[in-house]
């Protein structure tokens, strides 16, 4: 495991320094540090991790990492002097001081990548990634000691911290990998030094701060151009996509494609929604077919089972493996069914939402029995395409939902669009925030009734979820 020795080698790539080699966690939340840990203080818009030093330190922590000295009781070694002059004998807590504690996190985390040898799976796209990483997890899992990000740890901060968890038991390690604009897929493939790389889906997600399809596709390109030559490199890319399909091009790795059709490595037919029971369909591959049942929600759940699956194969696992895995998927999905007010059920899905996995999301509702209820708020960050996704979903629920609860200002033209094809205007509710739809929907949902929350992070649907579970 991480040693304080390790953090401070890491850092000034010295030789290990005379310090108890204490294992060690690393944190940036202080209210997390627990006693012998590392606590690093990063500055954000909101936040500065510099103000939360000392309540680390009271709880514990035998390291902090800092920009700033601060008041505190810790011994305070400057690393940002050329030459730092480093203790000959150590003694905690110790307060590291460097030039950025991003950075620092950063370069701790690369250096313990290289000590470690796992195969590492990188995960990227517009959508699925999080479910996807799950999955892939459960799969390899089945004969690997595997390591994979918790929550949605795919950004400069989540991706170091997930690293810094491994240990020399990890044989593979699965590294959900997310970005805003080109360079950061590259800056993550850099430290986490991926072998194999899955693409999902690319959609106009992250339009606002990318501006263009060209540059979303430029930046999730950067993970199969980070991967080793083949055979060591695999990616394995969504043949139904042809801006995914069209990577092939970029990468030295061998390419290994998913997908609906025959074209595809592995693909999958005979696809049959089973509502809240899942989704059944046949597998082939090579000259084998295989019947298969999992327990995903929606019929788009397909593709993340074959890029499990791929993943499997390209490692190694048997068929039986890889169906096991298949089969027990982790609690940690994000489409999830959980009781409902008065016989009801809510599809909660409110993690985040995109044009794309918000009409996958409706799809699904189509398939289900009872009076179907869809409560959809802002999908943001669409930039120029904010408001024909938000159209083309409303259109989407006018064919689906029996009622439409709409929340927000841009959740208003999803309910517009309804209304412009031909939703009758009683079954369409147009509100301005949570509270209002939680009011309405405890007083309109019962027996039998399936309601799907989804909406951006931003618009915390969850709190509708909540609400409606206490009921």
């Amino acid at each position: 495991m991480l040693t304080l020795a390790d953090v401070v080698q890491g850092l000034t790539d010295d030789r290990p320094p005379a310090l108890e080699r204490r294992p060690t966690a690393v944190v940036v939340d202080s209210r997390q540090a627990q006693p012998g840990w590392t606590f690093i203080a990063l500055r954000g818009e909101r936040a500065d991790g510099h103000d939360y030093v000392g309540d680390a330190l009271e709880r514990g922590a035998a390291m902090v990492v800092v920009q700033r000295l601060v008041e505190a009781q810790a011994v305070p070694v400057d690393l940002t002097v050329p030459q730092p002059a480093l203790p000959e004998a150590w003694s905690v807590p110790v307060m590291l001081r460097v030039p950025d504690t991003l950075q620092a996190l950063q370069r701790l985390a690369a250096f313990w990548r290289r000590r470690h040898s796992p195969r590492v799976i990188g995960v990227t796209g517009s959508v699925g990634k999080t479910t996807t990483k799950e999955l892939v997890a459960d799969v390899l899992s089945r004969r690997y000691v595997t390591l994979k990000s918790e929550q949605s740890y795919n950004n400069e901060i989540g991706l170091p911290l997930t690293l810094l968890q491994l240990t020399s038991e990890h044989e593979r390690i699965v590294l959900e990998m997310g970005m805003y604009d080109v360079g950061e897929i590259a800056d993550l493939a850099r430290i986490a030094l991926p072998h194999i790389g899955v693409v999902t889906i690319i959609g106009p997600v992250h339009l606002e701060r990318a501006r263009t399809m060209e540059r979303i596709v430029q930046a999730k390109t950067e993970l199969v151009q980070a991967l080793p030559p083949a055979p060591e490199g695999v990616a394995i890319l969504n043949c139904d996509d042809p801006r995914v399909l069209g990577m092939r091009e970029a990468t030295r790795a061998q390419v290994f494609t998913y997908g609906l059709s025959p074209e595809a490595d592995l693909w999958a037919d005979g696809i049959e929604g089973l509502g809240l029971e899942g989704v059944r369909f046949r597998l082939h591959y090579r000259e084998e077919i295989l019947h298969v049942k999992v327990p995903l929600l929606g019929r788009h759940s397909v593709h993340t089972a074959l890029r499990a699956a791929a993943v499997g194969l390209v490692e190694g696992l048997t068929w039986q493996e890889i169906v096991e895995g298949l089969r027990a998927p982790s609690p940690q999905l994000r489409l999830v069914a959980v009781p409902g007010p008065r016989g009801s059920t809510i599809l909660d899905d409110t993690y985040n939402a995109s044009p794309a996995s918000t009409i996958a999301a409706l799809n699904l509702l189509d398939e289900l029995t009872g009076r179907k209820i869809a409560v959809l708020g802002d999908m943001l960050e669409l930039g120029d395409y904010e408001e024909e996704g938000h159209r083309k979903v409303g259109v989407r629920a006018a064919d689906v939902a029996d009622v439409l609860v709409v929340v927000g200002g841009r959740g208003r033209i999803i309910g517009e669009e309804a209304l412009e094809v031909g939703m009758p205007p009683e079954r369409v509710h147009l509100l301005e925030d949570n509270e209002a739809a939680i009011q309405l929907l405890e007083s309109m949902v019962g027996e039998g009734d399936v309601v799907l929350v989804k909406g951006s992070r931003a618009m915390r649907m969850e709190e509708i979820v909540n609400a409606l579970g206490r009921g």
